[in-house]
């Protein structure tokens, strides 16, 4: 029987660990979430690089990177052997793959090519690194993709199941509901670049189709960070090369023992060799840091090229089609765009606890320098007004973690009437559903009372709508509410001042002509 190193049960353990927060970062019927995934990610040292460099700051949020990164230069490469999640299914499924040897493309400084880039267009003000983290990839395939996919399934099977035992599945009712209420999505949503998710990552897990841990050795970004800080560990492996009488060590190591020395800065300590060692030889012994190792840094051409190449794409990285950007709305207490994009790790967890389904991944509507960051998309849902949760999830800050009194008063965007569309202006037909729905207290949507006269040539009283902009948070709701098929008859647009709105203090201000509720 295969032994259970510890390293292997350190691995179960944390993938519970991860799944637990994964599925505890939802809505639950709590306005506060304790304990959520964005804790992986405030330990990811890509992520603190990353943030680092674009934001040009520090936040404590990330100390936990900081000190990961401090016990790897201590005691190797760990993480991606005891902890990671994304290893850990790579572990369990690479066995039922049939090896056929790494890609040529993915061999030798092919690592670096991915991760100085990164860290270059984030030196230029873009963090790109999300979109390459192990953590982020696994996290977006979930969210995206597969739990919402498993609440689609087991609520479209619960239903099917009536149609088979009638009256008599009410004896499993509460195991569905337990179920319900404790691991499915608490909405069904369809995301955009949910294929695309889950497209990388059953490709990140099709590479054990090539050598097993092969993202992890051969392009992992934050992989190939730890294992820089990991060539200063003291900890090293005796005898470094593979015995001459044995060998064994080249089939256990799932990383780093195919050149006859281990490469130091590959080994994820998983232990392998020396717990499967038959002859007891294999330790890790206090030592000389560097000692035979080569170079700390990769070749010249490969460190300048990297880096040079992450500004260029940075540059490349930033147009905007102005259109598309007067419509990026983003999540409340995000006032500017730039130290969002610098700050924000594309995870998902913001749109994955959304209350009101608002919150979708951005596709080109930011360009591609703000790829998977969130966007307010009023049509299909919008902030709820004592809402707090992203900014409670965001491992970064990106979006602020606000009191719910502050947050009311941030501004999203505002709202403007499209006359064409609106019915009191387009179709002379009375309609206060926007301004009733409002959920500022002054009332950011109003009516005054006008006489008007219709296609009919017939003179009517109108409520006409208009929006005061002192008022309106631009949280959505209008939009979302408008009765009118496909456009609404109001949108809400970006603004550049994103000021929060002052507190309202007295009586609601009546204009000229009326006011419906005077």
């Amino acid at each position: 029987m295969k032994r259970i190193t510890s390293a292997r049960i350190s691995q179960l353990l944390f993938l519970v660990l991860f799944l637990v927060l994964f599925i505890n970062t939802e809505y639950r019927g709590r306005d506060e979430i304790n304990g959520a995934v964005n804790a992986f990610f405030r330990a990811d040292p890509l992520v603190a690089a990353a943030y680092l460099l674009a934001a040009k700051a520090f936040t404590w949020l990330l100390l936990p990177a900081v000190l990961l990164l401090v016990a790897t230069a201590l005691l190797g490469r760990f993480f991606c052997g005891w902890i990671c999640p994304l290893g850990t299914i790579l572990d369990l499924l690479g066995g039922r793959f049939r090896r056929r040897g790494a890609p040529s493309l993915f061999t030798g400084n092919a690592k670096y090519w991915v991760l100085l880039p990164l860290l270059g267009a984030a030196l230029a003000g873009i963090n790109l690194a999300g979109l390459l983290d192990p953590l982020a990839i696994l996290v977006r395939g979930l969210a995206f993709s597969l739990h919402p996919l498993l609440g689609d399934t087991t609520r479209g099977a619960w239903v099917g199941l009536y149609r088979v035992l009638g009256e008599g599945r009410d004896l499993l009712a509460p195991g569905y509901a337990l179920i319900r209420d404790h691991v499915l999505p608490f909405r069904e949503t369809a995301y955009p670049l949910a294929f695309l998710s889950a497209l990388i990552l059953a490709g990140v897990i099709g590479l054990e189709g090539c050598e097993s841990r092969c993202w992890c050795r051969r392009l992992c970004p934050l992989g190939t960070l730890l294992g820089l800080a990991a060539r200063f560990s003291p900890f090293n492996r005796r005898p470094e090369k593979l015995c001459a009488d044995c060998r064994a060590c080249s089939g256990l190591c799932p990383t780093s023992f195919d050149r006859e020395i281990l490469q130091k800065e590959e080994c994820i300590f998983c232990m392998e060799c020396a717990v499967r060692c038959p002859s007891a030889r294999v330790r890790f012994l206090p030592g000389s840091p560097l000692a035979g190792e080569g170079p700390l840094l990769p070749q010249r051409r490969v460190l300048l090229g990297g880096v040079i190449g992450g500004l260029l794409a940075a540059r490349f990285f930033r147009f905007r089609d102005p259109a598309a950007q007067a419509r990026v709305l983003r999540p409340p207490g995000v006032r500017d765009e730039g130290a969002f994009l610098a700050a924000c790790v594309r995870c998902g967890e913001c749109m994955k606890v959304c209350l009101r389904s608002a919150l979708y991944p951005a596709v080109l509507q930011s360009g591609v320098e703000g790829l998977y960051t969130p966007v307010l998309i009023p049509r299909l849902g919008y902030c709820e007004y004592n809402c707090t949760l992203c900014g409670q999830v965001c491992p970064t800050g990106a979006i602020p973690n606000l009191p719910v009194p502050a947050k009311k008063r941030e501004v999203i965007g505002k709202a403007v009437f499209d006359r064409n569309h609106c019915l009191p202006f387009a179709k002379k037909i009375n309609c206060i559903v926007c301004e009733e729905h409002c959920p500022i207290p002054a009332k950011a949507i109003r009516s005054r009372r006008v006489l008007d006269t219709d296609d009919q040539g017939r003179q009517v009283e109108l409520l006409v709508p208009y929006v005061v902009d002192e008022l309106c948070n631009g949280c959505g709701i209008c939009e979302n509410v408008c009765p009118v098929e496909g456009k609404a008859g109001i949108e809400v647009f970006a603004v550049k001042d994103r000021t929060p709105l002052r507190e309202f203090q007295g009586p609601v201000p009546v204009e000229k002509g009326g006011d419906p509720y005077g």
